[in-house]
């Protein structure tokens, strides 16, 4: 029963502290924010829109662009980093094959920015 203990002893103590840091940052917001906050505060941020309107009010398609334009060269980067660590074991069949991947995704970049997919008017 000890050495039972003793083996899971260091994973309780980081969970006691884990929630005992998850629950302070939960509830230090209550205790720190401001009341009645300013009108500063309640306006739109950013996107342009007011922030109490209608949920379902038509937004832009540009902004459904860039953001599908993000997620695709977001999963480049999601594929290159375990391309790197292993890129010795891969040799020349690993280059080439990460090549071609990024050579498709230059030429859809070349593509979207041609076609001003990239320019905010």
């Amino acid at each position: 029963m000890s050495e039972f203990l003793a083996d899971y002893l260091p994973l309780v103590v980081f969970i006691a502290i884990s929630l005992v840091i998850s629950g302070a940052l939960m509830v230090a917001p209550f205790i720190v924010a401001y009341k009645s906050p300013d009108p500063e505060k309640l306006s739109a941020y950013e996107c342009g829109f007011n922030a109490f309107d209608d949920a379902r009010m038509k937004f832009d398609v540009r902004f459904y662009l860039v953001a599908i334009l993000f997620i695709i060269f977001d999963l480049e980067v999601a594929f290159l980093f375990p391309w790197a660590i292993v890129f010795g074991e891969l040799g020349a069949y690993g280059f080439w094959s990460m090549m071609v991947f990024l050579a498709v995704l230059t030429i859809g970049f070349a593509y979207e920015w041609r076609k001003g997919a990239l320019e905010w008017d």
